[in-house]
């Protein structure tokens, strides 16, 4: 198992823990959605999904670009 992989299979432990301790919530406090709701915390948190979206899109598309013309050098 090279670094890479190491990396991705602790961010993903990181992320399965963090969300399996979230999910014991006191029925009587507010619950995620609402509280971001009200706080405006969902639109920051859709700006960095929407960012990190665009991120990888942008990303995809140079690699594909990078591949094409390495493709068309060898052939």
């Amino acid at each position: 198992m090279n670094k890479r992989h190491k990396i991705l299979f602790l961010f993903i432990a990181i992320v399965v823990k963090t969300s399996a301790i979230a999910q014991g919530v006191n029925p009587a406090m507010e619950t995620k959605e609402d509280l971001m709701k009200t706080g405006g915390h969902i639109y920051i948190v859709l700006a960095v999904v929407l960012t990190i979206l665009a991120g990888l899109i942008i990303y995809l598309a140079r690699l594909e670009r990078k591949i094409s013309k390495l493709e068309k050098t060898n052939y």
